[in-house]
């Protein structure tokens, strides 16, 4: 039976054999979260005023959508690193994965507010697209801060989701790692479920932190709040590192415990 004190034994000897190794794999690992947290930041969430068409945006919270964006990627990267065994083939498709995801949701939600609803897509923040410089405030309805998902919020949502898809499967890939390092079949077998589950988590972590950065609703790279994103960085770093050495501990012990 592994006490406290031993497992925390077989981490600093496994650690100390080959320190240089472990912490670019940290490094690596918080590189991720970074990349997650500056997707969120990228990706036009409206919640629920914009599902009710008063705001620009997906109807639907900053957790949830990061959730989504961070699944399809995880997918995308399972399926090609099970194929290929290429770890950089897999994270850029993980990315990919993601982009196509988000870009979906944003066309299906357009579709939506456009036939269903019948308002033009348009944001109140500025009054013209930053990116196709058409005239858009006199197209927002009163009361409200914009609707639909115009084009600088579209494409600044599929720069979000690839580079959420990215910080993702690194994070998947780093772990798969070391899950086939020095390990049984079965038990790296073990390791690479736990990889998906901490990934997913992580994506939540990371969410969870840009949603309190960003307080309410953001339209993307534009949007005021953006401004936000050095604070919000500095808080996803410190938080990753700290899981990835967790992460990291949990899986040494795996292959001891069993």
């Amino acid at each position: 039976m592994i006490t406290a004190v031993s497992a925390l034994e077989i981490f600093a000897a496994v650690f100390a054999a080959n320190p240089i190794y472990y912490i670019f794999l940290l490094l690596l690992i918080t590189i991720g979260g970074i990349l997650i947290i500056v997707s969120v930041h990228l990706i036009p969430v409206g919640g629920a005023p914009a599902a009710m068409a008063q705001a620009t945006g997906v109807g639907t919270g900053t957790t949830q959508l990061a959730a989504g964006v961070g699944l399809a990627g995880m997918l995308a990267t399972a399926s090609a690193f099970s194929v290929s065994e290429n770890a950089i083939i897999s994270i850029l498709l993980g990315g990919i994965g993601s982009g196509i995801m988000i870009a979906i949701v944003m066309l299906v939600s357009n579709i939506g507010y456009i036939y269903g609803i019948g308002i033009p897509l348009a944001s109140g923040k500025m009054a013209r697209d930053p990116i196709t410089k058409d005239r858009q405030d006199i197209y927002v309805s009163k009361g409200t801060e914009g609707h639909g998902i115009p084009t600088a919020a579209f494409v600044s949502g599929i720069v979000g989701g690839l580079i959420g898809g990215l910080g993702g499967s690194l994070i998947y890939t780093v772990l798969i790692l070391i899950s086939f390092e020095n390990s049984t079949a079965e038990i790296a077998y073990m390791k690479a479920a736990a990889a998906i589950i901490i990934s997913i988590a992580l994506f939540f972590v990371n969410a969870v932190i840009a949603s309190y950065n960003i307080g309410g609703t953001i339209e993307g790279y534009y949007d005021p709040k953006f401004k936000r994103l050095p604070r919000a960085v500095i808080v996803s770093a410190v938080v990753t590192f700290i899981c990835g050495i967790m992460c990291i501990f949990t899986f040494i012990q795996i292959g001891e415990i069993i």
